[in-house]
């Protein structure tokens, strides 16, 4: 089945002209991209606000006075309406909780997607329409296309800062009234827009942490956020000898050297967690690799059902730059995937996000605990 369509490079969103004239809420960072994506619709004509999201509170890398005091600074110099909209309730549960829950439960999560899903693409756009904008436009480096009668969700002209994958989850209801102005542009695009119309985050460094996890250390704000310390338990080999005391299984994700403080005649990853045994297991780089795998939680974009069996290209993290496979869609909320190659360290709770060309077909939660050969 085709869902390919034609590249826009260099364009912008072409639902901007289908839709011009309406009232767009812009979800506002403080950060160049979205400022610039205000910039474009209200050159567009449409009648803009801007809306900043206060998450949580204490230090962190996004919805701080600063970004609000840019995002403001942005809207004053546009000449558009600028709001602080309070989202710490939602965000808590939704996002911090779920991250919480997911590395107990021995997977890796992947929190920028849940806040997209849960509460950019929820509840702000609920927000929006409950104040009579029709549409919610953010800064993401995708495009929105209408094929028939569905949305396509396509990956973002620039490959360098595609951000589809952290889209997959979006419903046709959602995509029908998002607006991406930055999906046919590059970076450095927008950088010479902001810094042409002199606005103050020209240059603003992009933020590439965890947002409520500013110093990374995952393992310090779960204790925090249960109030529970991590308890060390037994590192293994792949014979389920002891060879080693971890810090916490959560503090551990699947692939990773470093930090493992076990010596060994070679270089050994973490293969597998266990939440039940309170183990990580070790082992050679080869044992990484898997041929195949499912998710649940599926959301298909292009298709309605996967009726038949269809080639596609999986992204399985949001660098991994995508891998030939064959997906079958295996009850109405999991599909199994059949790689070409293998797959080095495929990770429980990730994503697995998979296309047509540069069509977002669909995607799911990467499932299953890793067998290592003995």
């Amino acid at each position: 089945m085709e869902v390919r369509s034609t590249e826009t490079r260099g364009e912008t969103s072409p639902q901007l002209n289908t839709y011009h004239g309406v009232k767009v809420l812009v979800a506002m960072s403080g950060g160049v991209d979205s400022s610039v994506a205000a910039l474009v619709l209200r050159d567009a004509g449409y009648d803009c606000i801007g809306a900043t999201m206060k998450l949580f509170d204490g230090d962190s890398r996004c919805c701080s006075l600063a970004d609000v005091n840019d995002a403001r600074d942005v809207c004053f110099r546009l000449g558009i309406p600028h709001y602080v909209l309070n989202f710490k309730r939602e965000f808590a549960e939704r996002v911090m909780d779920r991250f919480v829950g997911v590395y107990l439960s021995g997977a890796t999560p992947n929190p920028c997607i849940d806040c997209n899903r849960f509460i950019k693409f929820n509840s702000l756009l609920m927000r929006a329409q409950a104040i009579d904008y029709q549409m919610l436009a953010t800064g993401h480096y995708a495009r929105i296309e209408k094929s028939g009668s569905r949305y396509l969700l396509k990956k973002g002209a620039d490959g360098a800062k595609d951000q589809s994958y952290v889209l997959y989850a979006m419903t046709q209801e959602e995509l029908s009234r998002t607006l991406f102005p930055l999906g046919g542009m590059t970076k450095e695009e927008v950088r010479e827009i902001a810094a042409a119309h002199r606005l103050i985050n020209a240059q603003k460094k992009d933020s590439q942490d965890i947002c409520f996890v500013p110093d990374g250390d995952y393992g310090a704000f779960i204790e925090a956020r249960t109030g529970t310390k991590t308890v060390p338990g037994d590192i293994l080999d792949t014979a389920g000898t002891k060879i080693g005391v971890h810090k916490g299984y959560c503090r551990y994700t699947i692939g990773q050297r470093r930090g493992l403080g076990v010596s060994a005649g070679e270089p050994l990853y973490v293969a597998a967690k266990s939440a039940r045994n309170n183990t990580v297991t070790l082992a050679p780089d080869a044992a990484l690799y898997s041929t195949t795998l499912t998710a649940n939680d599926l959301n298909l974009i292009a298709l309605e059902h996967l009726d038949k069996p269809l080639r596609v290209t999986i992204k399985t993290r949001y660098l991994h730059k995508g891998s030939l496979a064959l997906v079958t869609q295996i009850d109405e909320h999991a599909i199994r995937a059949d790689f070409d190659e293998p797959q080095r360290a495929v990770t429980p709770g990730q994503a697995a996000v998979f296309y047509d060309g540069d069509v977002v077909i669909g995607g799911g939660t990467i499932q299953g605990q890793w067998d290592c050969p003995q």
